[in-house]
């Protein structure tokens, strides 16, 4: 476990925010989150220090982006490295399929997917194959695990969806990932670490 200080946290917030274009300028086709989005970010992760136990790597999902793009970002705070991947939103959020999230809710029952940072828990085997359970830390997404939100895999996140139907296809207000990426977001976000969706 990698653990920082106050003033390499804030550095690290700096230097992020500094090496990802604004996504502002250009919405339509960035893939990386915008600067502010890891701003928030990283407050959230020293908002929640003690319940995040391990703070070497962290997720973050930027629903400004449309579904068709890598939006889902796994940030390695040491050395800044960050690796995109395609994730699918709500389909509560997004009820006419346009490929956009268009808002959140934290409400059961409205399959959308909810803002705020989220704790990652135990990996477990389900109707998706290998999971990983979440944890909401904030109002905004507080019946997380009463609404079972997960990080699961699904046909309809994988990149041949985009190709064909220009959009992946949604989720109950999971994050669903490809069937090929779903090992490595279970294995480097591993028990006791951050994501955090929003947009700005």
């Amino acid at each position: 476990m990698v653990r920082i200080s106050r003033r390499q946290f804030i550095a690290a917030g700096g230097a992020l925010a500094a090496s990802i274009p604004a996504a502002a300028t250009a919405p339509a086709t960035a893939a990386a989150p915008t600067g502010d989005l890891v701003q928030r970010a990283l407050a959230a992760l020293q908002r929640h220090q003690d319940a995040i136990v391990h703070r070497d790597v962290i997720g973050v999902a930027d629903f400004n982006a449309p579904s068709r793009l890598p939006r889902f970002s796994i940030i390695d705070l040491a050395s800044g490295r960050t690796e995109r991947l395609l994730v699918a939103h709500g389909r509560g959020s997004d009820p006419s399929h346009s490929g956009w999230l268009q808002h959140f809710s934290n409400v059961p029952g409205s399959a959308a997917t909810s803002s705020g940072a989220y704790l990652t828990g135990r990996a477990y085997s389900g109707s998706h194959g290998p999971s990983r359970r979440l944890a909401g830390l904030d109002p905004e997404n507080s019946n997380a695990e009463a609404r079972a939100i997960v990080i699961h895999s699904a046909w309809y996140a994988n990149p041949e969806v985009v190709r064909e139907q220009g959009k992946l296809g949604r989720s109950e207000g999971c994050f669903a990932f490809s069937q090929a990426d779903i090992a490595q977001v279970l294995d480097r976000l591993g028990p006791g670490r951050l994501i955090y969706a929003d947009k700005v």
